[in-house]
């Protein structure tokens, strides 16, 4: 007659490692992720239209040294109906953006806003749907490091963000943060 105590043994191992994997599987149900609340990385503000077709990206006040102000956005059409979507107007504080009158985007076309230095400095992509255009808005004593409302009129809404008020990026090696450490 055999002993029953392997037998016993494999039951309990298989037992233990059953009641393990519930155990841990049932740790991790209706938690939320740590990343989840997280938005892209880009600098400006991010704001999309009520029903999601049209969003606005990296919305930035751009203040030159020579006090000149130009709005810097990225709007993109998202509308996955594909309908096309016009920008009609932005205003700043208030006040107009001058720009010319951009194309009706197609769907998953984009419009990129910069001052004409900031285009110039930008590479800028031939074959994709991309329309860049250049801003300007009147300065209305516009500081470094303070937020402005800014109101962009599409087609299918109107979006509101507070944009930070920026100096313009620096070409790549153009700028000495710590110039008393030699690199």
């Amino acid at each position: 007659m055999n002993s029953l105590k392997p037998v016993i043994r494999r039951a309990g191992a298989v037992s233990i490692a059953a009641a393990s994997a519930v155990l841990l599987t049932a740790c991790s149900a209706g938690q939320i992720t740590q990343t989840s609340s997280q938005v892209a990385a880009v600098n400006g503000a991010s704001v999309q239209t009520e029903d999601g077709s049209v969003t606005v990206h990296d919305i930035t006040l751009v203040l030159e040294d020579n006090g000149d102000a130009a709005l810097k956005f990225t709007a993109s059409n998202q509308d996955y109906d594909r309908h096309e979507h016009a920008l009609k107007s932005a205003t700043v504080n208030g006040k107009p953006v001058t720009m010319s009158t951009p194309e009706p985007m197609a769907y998953n076309c984009s419009i990129v806003g910069d001052s004409a230095a900031g285009l110039q400095n930008m590479p800028q992509a031939e074959n994709a749907c991309i329309e860049y255009v250049k801003t300007s808005v009147d300065n209305d004593n516009f500081a470094y490091g303070g937020n402005v409302p800014v109101t962009f009129t599409f087609d299918s809404g109107t979006v509101e963000a507070m944009a930070t008020v920026a100096a313009p990026t620096a070409k790549s090696g153009e700028s000495d943060r710590q110039p008393e450490q030699k690199h």
